[in-house]
């Protein structure tokens, strides 16, 4: 069988996104399961629970901030762009292993088959 070729050095990709999940706090977060989000999501038949109705008065919009509103903004938009670096980072790291993945899978599959044969005979 043939060698699989050895993994492209990508400790500096794990480096990165080991920092990026400290800096996130996302320690002990695990990702939704696929049945939470899946109801979470609205149908077009539910009315909006947030959107009142809108009754031809103008809103009132505040023309001052204050710098604790300014401050909490940026680091709603510094974490959702970290998020992003991260998820790109991950895709990254994804598409690099897929191919060895597949490999491995593949020799694996084809060892076993053979016993499977030999067992047969």
């Amino acid at each position: 069988m043939d060698k699989p070729s050895p993994l492209p050095d990508s400790a500096h990709l794990l480096d990165d996104l080991e920092s990026i999940r400290q800096l996130l706090g996302d320690a002990d977060l695990q990702p939704p399961l696929l049945t939470e989000t899946v109801e979470q999501i609205p149908l077009l038949l539910e009315e909006p629970a947030g959107n009142p109705v809108p009754d031809g008065k103008p809103i009132a919009v505040k023309p001052e901030e204050d710098s604790q509103t300014r401050r909490q903004d940026t680091l709603l938009h510094l974490e959702s762009e970290l998020r992003a670096a991260a998820q790109m980072i991950m895709q990254d790291v994804i598409n690099d292993f897929t191919p060895h993945i597949e490999n491995e899978i593949k020799r694996r599959l084809d060892a076993r088959i053979e016993r499977l044969i030999k067992r047969t005979e």
